[in-house]
């Protein structure tokens, strides 16, 4: 029932049954039986659905057990915590390798909460690129890795936990934040990139290859900030987390161009395939699971 729950939380999130069942790692059609399920059980339309299910709405009903199983989801994902460590004190060292994105934009906040609820705990943040990390966990110099971009899937347990939308960002006031369909001059471009081994290069990759964009010039740099200061000061454009240029936008030092499409990736957790992950990284990832 608590599956079904979810599931149905996920409809309504993303106002989908096939995002829904994309982001359950589930078939949309397994997605529907579910919630049917539920309406069965409860005897109200907690759905109304369209012409093939493209567009649906939300019924009186279904905003309210929305609510209530967000409620339900959350108090017994609480009761699980305090059961596995009833009566005892998380301790000792957690050892987290991080990707420049996880480390420097998205961890310092999760950890605020995690590190005030696991106080005992000792944490430790190695910051390096995707590739990196990678390597880290898998010699077990790190207790677990957070990497963007992709993951050698033979070597390690993982799985997503955000979604990090990627954006266009180009210096303020530049010309191509005038323009309708600015794709097009995107090849004429000086392209600010990351590092050979970066999930942030990676990502830029895929993007230059599927819009068929083969930059003439490419300028390196092995940070984030260092990215973001280089489009600041007008060196090029890049493709980088909304996390990394959120604050440079407000304060009208870049901007970021509307494409035709979300460019979307994940931020994963990675532990090595063999042996059992400590009590300190299981509550890790269960936190993680539940942002």
């Amino acid at each position: 029932m608590l599956d079904e729950f979810r599931y149905f939380i996920a409809v309504v999130e993303y106002k989908n049954f096939t995002k829904a069942a994309e982001h359950l790692n589930i078939s949309q059609p397994s997605v529907s039986l579910h919630i049917k399920h539920l309406e069965e059980e409860f005897k109200v339309t907690l759905i109304e659905r369209s012409s093939k299910q493209k567009k649906i709405t939300i019924t009186p009903a279904g905003k309210l057990f929305y609510e209530r199983a967000k409620e339900m989801i959350d108090l017994m994902e609480k009761t699980k915590l305090e059961l596995l460590d009833y009566n005892k004190v998380i301790k000792g060292k957690l050892k987290i390798g991080a990707s420049f994105t996880v480390g420097e934009y998205f961890l310092p906040q999760f950890l605020k909460d995690f590190a005030r609820e696991f106080s005992k705990l000792d944490i430790e943040v190695v910051i390096k690129n995707t590739m990196d990390i990678c390597d880290l966990v898998k010699n077990k110099e790190v207790d677990i890795g957070l990497v963007e971009g992709s993951v050698p899937s033979s070597h390690f347990k993982y799985d997503a936990f955000y979604q990090d939308e990627m954006v266009l960002a180009v210096p303020y006031n530049h010309k191509l934040s005038k323009m309708n369909s600015p794709l097009k001059e995107l090849q004429s471009q000086t392209w600010i990139s990351r590092e050979v081994g970066s999930g942030t290069r990676d990502y830029l990759n895929f993007f230059l290859s599927s819009n068929n964009i083969e930059p003439e010039n490419i300028m390196i740099f092995g940070s984030n900030h260092a990215v973001k200061e280089a489009v600041k000061n007008g060196l090029g454009i890049t493709l980088i987390s909304s996390y990394v240029t959120k604050r440079a936008v407000e304060s009208k030092e870049v901007t970021v161009i509307s494409l035709p499409k979300h460019y979307i990736r994940h931020f994963n957790y990675i532990i090595p395939k063999d042996g059992n992950a400590p009590k300190a990284v299981e509550m890790l990832i269960e936190k993680l699971r539940h942002i």
